[in-house]
């Protein structure tokens, strides 16, 4: 079943790249790698605003993630064309807008790793990951993350 299929089946549509917010490209490739830039949690359209540990909790954290994840496939298939020439998920680095004391960073990020497992499989979707809380996340955003994969 190709990731389109697989898409389709989760009622999930590609998103168009969004513009860059700033000095920045959405994505570069350098040989058989795409760096994707850090793509922020939307909801409904509009940069998804909060803090996980005060506004958010864990599970709202882990929806956030999910969404910014679906964006990177949008993302993803702008700079490939073909998401099926995908071979692999390498890392993603994920940023947490979160109190000092909330401790669930790596719970929130589970909303992407978890979408990749399941469209790309165990062996390509399975990735290096660090999340990390932070303090603020650019216009508020609760969640920001950024994806290299590797392409054929």
């Amino acid at each position: 079943m190709s990731i389109y299929d697989k898409l389709s089946s989760l009622g999930i549509s590609l998103p168009s790249v969004s513009v860059p917010a700033a000095a920045y490209v959405p994505f570069v490739q350098a040989g058989k790698l795409v760096f994707l830039s850090g793509h922020l949690a939307k909801k409904d359209g509009r940069v998804w605003v909060g803090q996980l540990g005060t506004d958010l909790q864990t599970d709202e954290g882990r929806q956030a993630a999910r969404a910014v994840a679906v964006d990177l496939l949008g993302t993803l298939h702008a700079a490939t064309g073909d998401l099926d020439r995908v071979r692999r998920i390498v890392k993603l680095t994920s940023l947490v807008n979160s109190t000092g004391a909330f401790t669930e960073q790596h719970l929130v990020t589970n909303g992407a790793s978890e979408l990749f497992a399941e469209l790309f499989g165990p062996e390509r979707g399975a990735h290096a990951r660090s999340a990390f809380g932070v303090a603020q996340i650019p216009m508020g955003a609760c969640v920001e993350i950024e994806l290299i994969a590797e392409v054929d």
